[in-house]
């Protein structure tokens, strides 16, 4: 489980987040959505630890991650606005490396994944050819070389079409079916309904409804 204790975080001399308080249980996903500047991003991003917290604490089954930070991050991975690929390396490639760097990675083929995703074909096609879609199609394909058991997804499906939102949707259920977990950004609720996925909006001071 995730936990979000009274977090308190500034940005800019501005109180972003005040008090704010969440939890997210084993095979839950948690879609916040909320106006643009409301925090959405900032809130991932001090979960991640890349935003300083002015007050409160998060816990991972119930230990403040500040206790055991490598055993946090090693259950965790976060994909933002930027989709983190290097555009004159193929999908392949792209997904290769990030296994090579992840510390809890599955042992799924890459070309598989790939192919799951729709993209098959474009493997061995350098990223900055690639589509707007295309490109944050293969960082989410990051989501299944990784088993960690965190998600954090800052509007994970932007840019992407009907087709390519269902693939993004089949990997998700998998991922809760699995038991896993996370929170996810975007302006709207989630178009398909499924078992696991808690709609929440973000309100300006950090109120959650």
């Amino acid at each position: 489980m995730l936990e979000v204790r009274n977090l308190v975080v500034e940005r800019d001399s501005r109180i972003v987040l005040q008090n704010l308080n969440l939890s997210v249980a084993n095979s839950e996903m948690m879609n916040l959505t909320g106006a643009n500047g409301v925090g959405k991003t900032t809130l991932l991003r001090a979960l991640c630890g890349l935003v300083q917290l002015e007050e409160g604490e998060v816990l991972w089954n119930g230990v403040p991650v500040q206790n055991d930070l490598p055993e946090f991050y090693s259950n965790l991975i976060f994909i933002g606005h930027e989709n983190g690929i290097k555009g004159e390396l193929t999908p392949l490639e792209n997904l290769q490396v990030d296994r090579l760097i992840q510390s809890n990675s599955s042992k799924i083929e890459i070309r598989e994944i790939l192919e799951s995703l729709g993209i098959g074909k474009l493997a061995d096609k350098p990223c900055h050819f690639l589509s707007a879609g295309q490109k944050r199609l293969v960082a989410l394909g990051r989501l299944v070389v990784s088993s960690a058991k965190l998600w954090l997804l800052d509007e994970p499906m932007a840019a992407l079409d009907v087709r390519a939102q269902k693939c993004f949707l089949e990997i998700l259920n998998r991922h809760l079916n699995s038991g896993g977990l996370g929170i996810a950004t975007s302006h709207q609720p989630f178009a398909w309904k499924q078992t696991g996925i808690v709609e929440k909006h973000l309100e300006p001071g950090g109120v959650l409804k």
